[in-house]
């Protein structure tokens, strides 16, 4: 069912028919230094509708915003411009660099995490990723949960989002699982972490977290050699 009070496209677009429907925020500035979109952050709205995200992603009091929001349904909106800077990442650091709102285009989805994503909802992202990755030539890397850049602050897109799915079509890092003899010790698993791009200052147990929720949100308890395995490059040896 669509969101009350807002209409739903009659389709899941295809990459070539994708056409937002333009809900334009206040919430944006200019991108600082000169900078351009090298990531794409991946968010969801913890609200209980599109419309109600739409209402505070629009509002000037929230001070937030994201350049994209995609209903359950599939319903693509745009409210900033990807040439702009939208208000979506707040604090956080990845591969050693701040002010991510500068550096990265927003996608936030409508749900409150506590369920798997729609089929729709997938296919739309599906469909939006590789055009902003073209348009900003964004490597499968860059494409980022904001759990990723935030840990121990955020959580989303959470453990139901289905990174595997977007990793076969090369819309984002895949995992490289490889066999290891013994359990990592953590200072080899925080720099395999520093390496796969996860820099923000915290402590082992919320770097654990955050790692786990990108490639292995169904492991629990202390650090495995699973854990390490999925942060190793494609084709290196240990």
């Amino acid at each position: 069912m669509p969101a009350a009070g807002i209409p739903a496209r009659s389709a899941v677009p295809s990459t070539t028919e994708l056409s937002p429907i333009w809900h334009p925020s206040p919430n944006f500035s200019e991108r600082r230094d000169g900078l351009t979109p090298s990531l794409v952050v991946i968010h969801y709205t913890a609200m209980n509708s599109a419309k109600a995200a739409l209402d505070r992603l629009c509002d000037p009091a929230s001070e937030v915003s994201a350049h994209f929001l995609i209903g359950g349904d599939g319903t693509l909106w745009q409210m900033v411009r990807e040439e702009d800077r939208a208000w979506h990442a707040g604090a956080g650091e990845w591969e050693g660099q701040t002010d991510i709102n500068s550096r990265s285009v927003g996608i936030e989805l409508d749900s409150t995490g506590s369920h798997p994503f729609s089929e729709p909802q997938m296919s739309t992202l599906e469909a939006l990723l590789p055009r902003i990755m073209k348009s900003w030539s964004i490597p499968a890397s860059g494409v980022i949960g904001h759990s990723d850049m935030a840990p121990g602050r955020k959580s989303d897109p959470g453990p139901h989002f289905d990174w595997q799915r977007l990793e076969r079509q090369a819309l984002a890092k895949p995992r490289a699982p490889v066999t290891a003899s013994a359990t990592p010790s953590p200072e080899a698993f925080r720099a395999a972490a520093r390496r796969a791009g996860f820099t923000a200052p915290v402590d082992d147990t919320q770097l654990l977290a955050a790692v786990r929720l990108r490639f292995r949100p169904w492991a629990q308890g202390p650090l495995e050699t699973g854990d390490l395995n999925a942060l190793i490059p494609p084709g290196t040896i240990t």
